[in-house]
């Protein structure tokens, strides 16, 4: 069975980390072989550059580092995690992998978005998704979400992206809705807006269906 390349993308308090939870419970209790995994971090080294990239105190990050640091971070956890799992035949389950860079450092940051295709290839070889499914949610409805669960589970000190303006994540869905619809083979996307039962309801089908195309 070959490996299957699941990714889930979404601006803040969209719901990924829950979906994706609950989609690797229902994988693995169907059998399925699983890798859960996050971007950025997944490896010792990526956890490193998360800390880095995550902390409201990196407030002065340029644009241009933080990309090079989202870049870093995803060629050790492709090579180390995600090419090794898939060659296991295992489903990877990933919170966040290339599309998010192009969202938020493209089009959130402002650059170039050529620049950063090019960045990319080099560093995933042109590995893309299977499957991407898109949690589609209001800038603000997401950010104060992603705002009080930070705050009730005590993750302010991976907060910097919740505290940017409403229009940074305006411009980050919009570029997220831009992709999905260059490439609607791939993306899939959901309204995140309804209760976490509804919206994983229809994440298994669609995840599902594409599990059975695949075999």
């Amino acid at each position: 069975m070959k490996g299957v390349f699941v990714t889930f993308e979404g601006i803040e308090g969209s719901g990924k980390s829950t979906q994706i939870g609950l989609l690797a419970d229902y994988l693995t209790a169907s059998g399925r072989p699983v890798t859960l995994t996050r971007e950025p971090g997944g490896t010792p080294i990526g956890d490193q550059v998360r800390k880095i990239l995550l902390d409201p105190a990196s407030k002065g990050l340029d644009p241009v580092a933080e990309l090079l640091l989202y870049a870093a971070s995803r060629a050790q956890h492709l090579r180390e995690v995600i090419l090794p799992a898939l060659e296991k035949g295992r489903v990877v389950l990933c919170d966040r992998f290339s599309d998010a860079t192009l969202a938020y450092q493209g089009h959130g940051r402002g650059l170039d978005i050529d620049m950063i295709r090019a960045l990319d290839r080099i560093v995933t070889g042109g590995r893309r998704p299977d499957l991407t499914i898109l949690l589609d949610i209001g800038a603000a409805a997401g950010l104060a979400r992603a705002r009080g669960r930070n705050s009730s589970r005590e993750l302010e000190h991976e907060g910097r992206f919740e505290n940017e303006e409403t229009a940074f994540h305006h411009r980050v869905r919009e570029g997220y809705l831009a992709l999905a619809k260059e490439q609607p083979e791939r993306f899939r996307v959901v309204d995140a807006s309804r209760s976490p039962d509804e919206v994983g309801r229809e994440i298994r089908e669609i995840v599902d269906d594409m599990l059975r195309m695949s075999n």
